[in-house]
């Protein structure tokens, strides 16, 4: 065999075997591509999976949150309504204790076989006891009365109902009382009815 014809076999040995290793390598290329692809399918799936499972999470935690939320405020309801309801049991207390001192003022106030006088007495000191504990309740309250006898005559807080002439009165002061004035804390609860000095009667 001549060196031409081996030279060739071996050159065509060598391309064969350069080949195989070339598909050799392109069929790894392509198996690891193919791996690749199937855990970036795999990945994104999981995610997928992931995302769906904390939606349903943070769902069910916006259920619940408004769940509470609506019994807090149904509670809130509750409570304001009741409070509402009984606001007045307070006063109404105090109230019930100035009844009392009436009643006994009235029972005690009239003695048989005692005279008009000090039946008249009794009733009074009974009714003068109940006066200052109608005062208490009001203080406690904090409804405070106005003084205006004798005080400038003041629009915001004093109705006139009438004016006279006074001759130790200056004009414009209040000459008389008809109707006690009220603040109750710092909000005017009710005007004073009032008479209002003219000044000095005019000869």
């Amino acid at each position: 065999m001549s060196d031409k014809k081996i030279a060739g076999e071996n050159n065509q040995a060598v391309e064969s075997e350069e080949v195989k290793n070339d598909q050799m390598e392109a069929d790894t290329v392509e198996n690891e591509v193919r791996e690749n692809v199937d855990d970036t399918e795999k990945s994104v799936e999981e995610q997928l999976q992931d995302a769906n499972a904390e939606i349903a999470d943070l769902k069910d935690k916006l259920l619940r949150l408004a769940a509470d939320y609506e019994n807090y405020k149904k509670r809130n309801e509750r409570e304001r309504a009741t409070i509402l309801k009984y606001a007045g049991e307070h006063i109404f207390k105090e109230i019930l204790s100035a009844v009392d001192n009436l009643e006994r003022a009235i029972s005690q106030g009239v003695v048989d076989g005692a005279d008009a006088d000090k039946n008249l007495a009794g009733l009074l000191e009974g009714v003068e006891l109940t006066l200052k504990r109608f005062h208490a309740s009001l203080e406690k309250f904090e409804v405070t009365p106005i003084n205006s006898v004798g005080e400038p005559f003041d629009p915001t807080r004093q109705e006139a109902l009438t004016m006279e002439p006074s001759d130790e009165v200056p004009a414009n002061h209040v000459l008389a009382e008809f109707e006690r004035g009220y603040f109750y804390k710092d909000r005017l609860l009710r005007a004073a009815k009032v008479v209002v000095s003219s000044g000095k009667a005019k000869d």
